[in-house]
Formats: C-alpha cells, sequence, structure tokens
C-alpha cells in the first residue's frame, strides 16, 4: 500500500486500520470540498510511501464507518494508530498538516 491512497469499504476498513498508522478520507462525489481534498490525500499518499497507509471512504457506499466514528461533516480525516483514533480534522486539510500528523503517529 505505497504510493496511492486506497479504497476502503465497511467490510474493509476494520482490517485496514488494525495496525500501523493510517489516514482515512471520509467523503462522498457531490461534495465540494471533498474534491478539493482529494488531490491532496493522493500527494500525501505519495510522499508517505508504505510508511502508513493513507485510505479513502466513501460515505455515501459505507455508512456503518462513518456512523461507527460520528462523521457528520465531509471531508472529515481522522488518523488511526493500530485502530485507535489518534487524530481527527474536519474541513480541507493541507499536505503538509496530513503529513505531520502522520508522522506524529508514526
Amino acid at each position: 500500500m505505497s504510493g496511492k491512497a486506497v479504497d476502503l469499504t465497511d467490510v474493509s476498513f476494520d482490517a485496514a486500520v488494525k495496525t500501523g498508522v493510517s489516514l482515512v478520507d471520509f467523503w462522498a462525489p457531490w461534495c465540494g470540498p471533498c474534491m478539493t481534498q482529494g488531490p491532496i490525500v493522493e500527494v500525501v499518499a505519495e510522499k508517505i510511501g508504505g510508511r502508513a497507509t493513507v485510505a479513502k471512504i466513501n460515505v455515501d457506499e459505507s455508512q456503518r464507518v462513518a456512523s461507527q466514528f460520528g462523521v457528520r461533516s465531509i471531508p472529515t480525516l481522522i488518523v488511526f494508530k493500530d485502530g485507535a483514533v489518534v487524530q481527527q480534522f474536519v474541513g480541507v486539510q493541507s499536505e503538509a498538516q496530513l503529513v505531520s500528523a502522520i508522522e506524529s503517529a508514526l
């Protein structure tokens, strides 16, 4: 899982964030700010490489996970370490902010 953000679903989510550090972008295709955040998340995935998982989850298709983490506004970005939430952001975040959050969780 290096260099590209992976797409997660309700089914694949738990296994993806269970171990190590993960950044997950909760988004939807109709969300304007999400369309701004998406390319930033891809750049973060390239910068982080294999050191952490960078992923996206469509809240329309995966409502269980969005509900589980109380996602009410999108984009919401959550940093997980070994399955536990360590940091959460709401709204469009910069590449530097996201890389910094991942590196502090590593």
